[in-house]
């Protein structure tokens, strides 16, 4: 049994005695494409370093090792899942990174490289699978004031700054930290006012906000290690 096309250095280290055995991996069909890989993680016990979402870490995946730039997200069983800005510091959430395809189940360790070259230990999992159609949302809060009120229905400022983003966003619910939820009715003005009705009576000192969901996807920066 041989092996072909084995690099040069490899070579030099057996013939010199230098290594005195090798181990060789070998790849299941497509392992060699690249996707979305997504993991199983939790936070190791004595890390509490703040890692920034997209920041760059050392990823170890099964037998192989990269630098990415992953995203993290909230492991649940829905098909959307929410961004975590940060990576979380307690349970277990889903870091996604583009990598070659590695089939599960295989180990995953995440490290943190220090300026001077040195790694630190942040999370330790598994991989949960290549999937590119799984949804991660970044959710962005929209927040006005009522104006006046009259009864059910409200002139709101500071939700909107133009008739044309309102326009947009007519037909997305609104709802109040109160518990109350409403609809866009009309314009008012040039300046962003709008008449917006609930479902009950609205208190002065209430809150209208509107939610919005982004999908989001990691940052291609992928360097073999």
């Amino acid at each position: 049994w041989y092996q072909r096309r084995v690099r040069e250095a490899v070579v030099s280290t057996q013939s010199t005695g230098e290594c005195t055995a090798m181990t060789v991996f070998g790849l299941f069909p497509y392992e060699q494409k690249m996707s979305v890989q997504h993991s199983v993680v939790q936070r190791h016990s004595q890390c509490d370093l703040v890692v920034k979402g997209k920041e760059q870490i050392l990823a170890q995946v099964g037998f192989r090792r990269y630098l990415v730039r992953p995203i993290y997200s909230q492991h649940t069983k829905s098909n959307k899942h929410k961004l975590e800005r940060f990576m979380p510091k307690t349970g277990s959430f889903v870091a996604s990174y583009y990598v070659p395809i590695t089939l599960t189940p295989s180990p995953v360790i995440l490290f943190k490289v220090e300026e001077d070259g040195s790694v630190t230990l942040l999370s330790t999992g598994s991989t949960l699978s290549c999937d590119p159609d799984r949804v991660i949302c970044k959710r962005a809060v929209l927040s006005g004031h009522p104006l006046k009120i009259n009864k059910r229905t409200a002139t709101v400022r500071y939700l909107f700054h133009n008739r044309e983003d309102i326009a947009y966003f007519r037909p997305l619910e609104v709802r109040t930290k109160h518990g109350r939820r409403g609809h866009i009715k009309e314009a008012l003005g040039t300046h962003g006012h709008c008449k917006i009705g609930f479902d009950g009576p609205l208190h002065q000192n209430d809150t209208i906000i509107m939610c919005l969901y982004k999908r989001v996807f990691p940052k291609w920066d992928f360097q073999f290690q």
